[in-house]
């Protein structure tokens, strides 16, 4: 995934400055990210638990994920997780349900998620696995006008960003990106800050074409700083 931060993104001001907010979250943003065919090491669920799950909902009270995603989270150790947070009281996780939504509600939702599931390998009449979970997280907080939704995967984000050229129906929703999210913890002093320059190598810095395009971490955490660094109390 390419890095842009040549501008500031209002949606990362907003949670700085409220981070109570409803946050919905992509399915990996709780999975640990996999890249051994490019690297001999890789993250087990315990030290991703360690170094950015705990700090995430540590960070924001208001942390959601839609049914469909909990679904996808087919290892045990981010079903657990999610388990442990959703079962407490009150719950540490929200969790979307279709079954909240009015029957006005639910015609809107299968309309916007026509329109995503177009876009994407998800097919509504199959119902098939692939993208399912971003597509139904999507149409779901577009519909309650939910605002916020965390994303790794390039294409969710861009069903965000090129909401308006590709008519997705998502013109009210805006991505947060996960670097964003490192730097957020890092900047905020909430997380290790060796671990989350570890994990940003390790997701965005990784192989020669992503050391090509993306800024290394001094050259980001520095420029992350210029945008957002005074927004922090």
């Amino acid at each position: 995934m390419k890095i842009d931060i040549s501008s500031s993104n209002p949606a990362l001001i907003s949670i700085i400055e409220d981070p109570a907010q409803v946050i919905t979250l992509d399915a990996n943003f709780l999975i640990p990210p996999y890249r051994k065919r490019l690297t001999k090491r890789g993250v087990k669920f315990e030290q991703f638990r360690e170094i950015w799950l705990d700090p995430i909902f540590g960070a924001f009270p208001n942390l959601a994920i839609h049914e469909a995603v909990y679904e996808e989270l087919v290892d045990v150790s981010p079903q657990a997780f999610v388990d442990e947070k959703y079962r407490v009281e009150p719950p540490g996780i929200i969790i979307h349900r279709d079954s909240s939504l009015t029957a006005v509600e639910s015609v809107l939702r299968d309309s916007i998620e026509e329109k995503i599931a177009f876009l994407t390998d998800y097919d509504p009449m199959l119902d098939n696995k692939d993208d399912r979970g971003e597509v139904k997280s999507l149409s779901f907080i577009a519909v309650k006008g939910l605002l916020y939704f965390a994303a790794h995967d390039n294409n969710a984000i861009q069903l965000i960003e090129k909401s308006e050229e590709w008519s997705t129906g998502l013109d009210n929703v805006q991505a947060i990106k996960m670097f964003e999210l490192i730097y957020y913890l890092y900047g905020n002093d909430l997380a290790d800050k060796t671990a989350m320059k570890m994990l940003y190598k390790y997701q965005y810095y990784l192989t020669d074409r992503e050391k090509s395009t993306n800024p290394n971490w001094g050259d980001f955490s520095s420029t992350m700083d210029n945008l957002y660094a005074s927004y922090f109390k």
